[in-house]
C-alpha cells in the first residue's frame, strides 16, 4: 500500500515552523490542549460530543424505521434500507472531499494557521454545492429506477423506495453542507458545536416525520417519502443558519472575506486526500449493495431484506455510532498533533481511542445476544420469519462489532494523518473481495442461506481490523506532507 506522497520531508517540520512563527500569535483561535495537554482528555474532548451526535443523529434513522414499520409495513423498512444504501454509495463519494478538507484543517489547525484553515473550508463548501446541484440531483432523477434494479429490490419495495430516493438526491445540498461543517469544526478542535447543531437537526426531523409520515391534522399522510422530506427539510434549515454563522464569524472556522473565487490548487488538494476516501466509500457501499442483492436472491427476499435493513443498518448502528465518533476524534487529534510536530502523541491517541471503542462494542454486543427480539420488535418486526432471520443476524453482529469498532479507529488515525490510500485498499479487500468471494463460493457449491451472508460480513470485518492495525503500526503516515499555497 502506497502513501499519498513520496516526498521524504515530513509535515512535522512545517508544523513546527508555523508554531514558532510570530504571525500566528495575534489570534489564538484553536484549543491548544489537543496538542499540548494530557492526551486522554484531548481524545475524549472530541470523542464524546461526536459519539453523542452520532447517537442523536442515528435516532433519526431509527425513528424513520419505527414509524414506517408501524404505519406502512415491513416493505417500507426494506425500501428505506435499500434507498439509504444507494444514496450513501453516491453521497459518500461526493462528500469525500470533506475528508481531504479534514486532513488539511487538522494539520493547519495544529500548526495555528487559521488563514489556511478558513480558505480550505470555503473551497470545500463551493465544491460540495457545485457537485450536489450538478451531479446528485440529475443522478437521482434519471437513474433512480436503474439503481433500485441493481440492488435487486423486490417490486413492492421499489414502489416505495423510488420517490424516497429521488427526494434525497434532489435536495441533498443542505445535508452536504451540514456534513462539511461538522467535519471542519471537529478537525479544528470544536466537537460541541456540531453536537448542538445535530440535536437541532434531529429534533426538527422527528417533528417533521411525526407530521409527514402518518399525516397530522390537515397534512396528508406521505408515508415512506415523508421520511425523506423530513430529513432534507431539517438539514436544509440548519445548513442555512450555518452559512450565516460561517460568514459573520463566531466559530472556530469561518469563511474568508477575500479570495472567494474557486481556488483550484486548494480544490486539487481536497481531492488528493479525499478522493481515495471517496473511492473507499463507493467500494464499501457498492459491496453493501451487492450484499443486498444477494439477500434479495434468497427464498424469502422481502423478509430477509427487512431483517438486514433493521438489524445491520439500524440496530448495528448502536456500535458504529460510538466507533465512528472515536474514529473522528482519533483523526482530529492525530492530525493536529502531527501538524504540531508531535507524531508519538498522534500514535498514542489512536491506540487509546481503539481501546475505548472495543470496550463500547463489547457492552452493546451483549445487548444483541440478550435482547434480540426486543430490539427487532421496536421496529414493528413481528413476522416470525423476519424475526428468526433478524435474531440470527444480531448474534453474528455481536461478535463482528468488536472488530469493526477497532478497525474504524485505526482508519481514523490513518486518514487524519493524510494516509487515505491505505484504507481504500484495505476496504476493497475486506468489504468486497473477502465477503463477496465467500458468498459466491458458497452459492456455487451449496444453497445460499442467510447465515452464510451474515458470516461473510463477519469475515470482512475481521480482515479490515487486522489490516488496519498492521498498516497504522508501520508508521509511514508520519512522512506525508500536507500544504496549500499561501495567500498572495
Amino acid at each position: 500500500m502506497s502513501d499519498n506522497t513520496e516526498s521524504p520531508p515530513p509535515a512535522v517540520s512545517a508544523g513546527a515552523e508555523r508554531l514558532a512563527a510570530p504571525a500566528s500569535a495575534p489570534e489564538r483561535r484553536y484549543d491548544r490542549s489537543i496538542v499540548e495537554g494530557p492526551l486522554g482528555p484531548a481524545v475524549w474532548k472530541l470523542a464524546w460530543p461526536t459519539m453523542l451526535q452520532n447517537v442523536v443523529g442515528g435516532l433519526q434513522g431509527l425513528i424513520d424505521h419505527v414509524m414506517v414499520g408501524n404505519y406502512v409495513g415491513f416493505a417500507a423498512n426494506a425500501a428505506i434500507g435499500v434507498s439509504w444504501q444507494i444514496f450513501l454509495v453516491v453521497v459518500v463519494f461526493i462528500s469525500s472531499l470533506f475528508t481531504g478538507m479534514s486532513v488539511l484543517v487538522a494539520r493547519f489547525g495544529g500548526a495555528g494557521d487559521h488563514d489556511k484553515v478558513d480558505r480550505t473550508v470555503y473551497q470545500a463548501f463551493l465544491t460540495a454545492i457545485g457537485m450536489s446541484i450538478g451531479v446528485l440531483a440529475p443522478l437521482g432523477l434519471f437513474l433512480g429506477p436503474a439503481l433500485l434494479d441493481l440492488a435487486n429490490a423486490a417490486p413492492e419495495v421499489q414502489e416505495q423506495a423510488l420517490p424516497y430516493l429521488r427526494v434525497m438526491f434532489v435536495f441533498s445540498s443542505g445535508m452536504l453542507v451540514f456534513f462539511m461543517l461538522g467535519g471542519a469544526l471537529r478537525s479544528a478542535g470544536d466537537a460541541r458545536t456540531p453536537l448542538r447543531l445535530g440535536i437541532v437537526v434531529s429534533v426538527l426531523n422527528v417533528a417533521l416525520n411525526v407530521t409527514l409520515i402518518p399525516g397530522l391534522g390537515p397534512v396528508p399522510a406521505f408515508g415512506t417519502v415523508g421520511a425523506a422530506m423530513g430529513t432534507v427539510m431539517a438539514s436544509g434549515a440548519v445548513a442555512l443558519y450555518a452559512l450565516w454563522r460561517l460568514w459573520f464569524g463566531g466559530w472556530v472556522v469561518r469563511f474568508p472575506r477575500h479570495g472567494l473565487r474557486p481556488a483550484w490548487q486548494i480544490i486539487r488538494e481536497l481531492f488528493r486526500f479525499g478522493l481515495p476516501t471517496g473511492v473507499q466509500g463507493v467500494a464499501m457501499n457498492l459491496g453493501g449493495m451487492l450484499l443486498i442483492a444477494f439477500v434479495g436472491s434468497l427464498a424469502q427476499s422481502a423478509a430477509a431484506q427487512a431483517a438486514y435493513a433493521v438489524g445491520y443498518t439500524q440496530v448495528f448502528s448502536l456500535i458504529t455510532w460510538t466507533s465512528v465518533g472515536l474514529m473522528g476524534a482519533a483523526a482530529a487529534v492525530a492530525g493536529q498533533n502531527l501538524g504540531a510536530g508531535r507524531p508519538e502523541r498522534a500514535r498514542a491517541a489512536v491506540h487509546r481511542a481503539a481501546r475505548v471503542a472495543f470496550a463500547g462494542a463489547l457492552g452493546v454486543g451483549a445487548l444483541f445476544l440478550l435482547f434480540p427480539r426486543h430490539l427487532l420488535g421496536a421496529f414493528g418486526l413481528d413476522e416470525p420469519v423476519v424475526v428468526e432471520i433478524g435474531v440470527e443476524l444480531l448474534r453474528v453482529l455481536s461478535l463482528s462489532g468488536l472488530f469493526i469498532s477497532v478497525a474504524l479507529t485505526y482508519t481514523g488515525g490513518l486518514q487524519g494523518t493524510g494516509d487515505t490510500k491505505s484504507p481504500l485498499y484495505i476496504s476493497i479487500v475486506s468489504q468486497i473481495i473477502v465477503p463477496l468471494g465467500l458468498i459466491i463460493a458458497i452459492q456455487q457449491t451449496a444453497g445460499l442461506e442467510p447465515i452464510d451472508i451474515w458470516l461473510a460480513i463477519l469475515a470482512g470485518h475481521v480482515t479490515r481490523c487486522v489490516l488496519s492495525v498492521v498498516r497504522f503500526n508501520q508508521g509511514k503516515w508520519q512522512h506525508i506532507k500536507v500544504d496549500i499555497p499561501s495567500r498572495p
